[in-house]
């Protein structure tokens, strides 16, 4: 995650935190019945990716991740219209809190896994935002 001052993103998994959650993914995943696009940008096979870490901390703004059991109410109503995975634009904080899609699930599908390409479709939309 980074932590600049700027636009607040929240990427939300397609997959629960808890280790059980893990597990059931990961399993999931091997017999080709679990797929999470933004679990495929951020993370390799066996830990997060060194170039997610990198362009999350080099981004103007600040990016957060969170599980499906690990949302605010706002975030779940949120990810209950929009889907998962998605990549959310925050603005406000607590109930406060509204939220904007910048990437939904077929967007991140496209995308391939690729820290790069998702860097790029991210400070498109942020753009289109008049956010950098």
């Amino acid at each position: 995650m980074s932590a600049q001052e700027g636009p607040r993103v929240v990427g939300v998994y397609d997959a629960p935190g808890s280790v059980l959650g893990e597990v059931a993914y990961a399993w999931g995943k091997l017999r080709g019945t679990a797929h999470c696009s933004l679990c495929d940008i951020t993370h390799s096979p066996v830990r997060r990716k060194k170039a997610w870490d990198e362009m999350a901390s080099g981004m103007e703004a600040t990016i957060e991740l969170r599980h499906l059991d690990e949302l605010t109410p706002a975030l779940e109503a949120a990810v209950d219209e929009a889907g998962a995975p998605v990549v959310l634009l925050e603005r406000g904080r607590g109930e406060d809190a509204g939220h904007t899609v910048l990437l939904g699930r077929a967007e991140l599908d496209e995308l391939g896994g690729d820290v790069a390409r998702f860097e790029e479709a991210l400070r498109r939309r942020l753009a289109e935002h008049d956010l950098v």
